[in-house]
């Protein structure tokens, strides 16, 4: 009973720690869930892949609500790419119980790799902020330059037109695929191609891309329930903690600086790909 109890509060605490950084990051959460379970709860890969998409969905439906809330997103594309993931999201999941996974691990490591360094050019490349004079004007940033921030990001974004919401649904569709085979969300997809590709700015990439996990993860979840690999006990768990998680994450973006966020968009990619490589090599449970 006691241990129960802890493994218990221990999933709360992950799942907070994976909540704030999918409302930050634009992230399901799915690339520490997945070592998680394997360690926590000492699932087979199939299950922990399976429980950490489960776990996504209510993970990123309260972290994009957040979003929308505070006009930190652009709908429209984030439900464009949410739909064409959604198209092969369940294609993923058939290619896990069908295919060796160490192909798709190695070369998710590597288009993880591959964005890492893209992201940490881009935030090296970003203009540092000034830090304000001494006195009141060193404080924290009031609502006032919050919400200039995001008014400033929403003038910079491309407008979502037919060109932008077909090369959203083409994101998509990776980002569905690599969800439903390795139990990701898919963000770590989509946040550096929106950035790249549509060239829309990090604080509102964070909650275009949860609008999207949230919709390409149903698919592959309801034919993992189907397929009866999801230990619902675990997920249910672990989003007691990242629902809350998520909603803060979302609250911090206008509070965070553009350079600062790609940064750390950056640096959970390089712990991501490690752990893929970890995962690989079996060098866990």
């Amino acid at each position: 009973m006691e241990a129960t109890v802890v493994l218990f509060a221990v999933s709360l605490v992950v799942g907070l720690v994976v909540g704030v950084l999918a409302g930050l990051l634009g992230v399901g959460g799915g690339m520490l869930l997945v070592p998680a379970f394997k360690l926590g709860y000492a699932m087979d890969s199939l299950m922990c892949t399976a429980t950490s998409l489960f776990t996504i969905i209510p993970t990123s439906v309260s972290g994009a609500i957040s979003h929308v809330r505070n006009k930190t997103c652009l709908p429209k594309l984030g439900v464009a790419a949410g739909v064409g993931g959604a198209c092969l999201s369940p294609v993923g999941v058939w290619l896990a119980t069908l295919s060796p996974d160490w192909c798709v691990m190695g070369a998710a490591a590597l288009i993880i790799g591959y964005s890492a360094i893209t992201m940490f050019r881009k935030a090296l490349k970003a203009p540092k902020t000034r830090k304000a004079a001494a006195g009141a004007a060193s404080a924290a940033t009031t609502a006032a330059e919050r919400a200039a921030a995001i008014e400033r990001a929403h003038r910079e974004a491309p407008a979502i037109g037919w060109r932008e919401v077909a090369i959203g649904f083409a994101i998509g569709l990776g980002a569905g695929l690599a969800s439903g085979y390795v139990g990701v969300g898919g963000g770590f997809i989509m946040v550096p191609l929106m950035m790249s590709i549509l060239r829309v700015p990090m604080k509102l990439t964070s909650g275009t891309s949860l609008i999207a996990v949230m919709i390409l993860a149903v698919p592959g979840v309801v034919t993992q329930a189907l397929l009866g690999n999801i230990n619902w006990v675990a997920g249910i768990a672990v989003a007691c903690g990242s629902i809350p998680g998520a909603a803060l994450g979302a609250k911090l973006i206008p509070k965070v600086p553009e350079r600062q966020l790609r940064f750390l968009f950056a640096g959970f990619l390089v712990v991501a790909a490690a752990l893929l490589v970890v995962n690989q090599l079996g060098l866990w449970g």
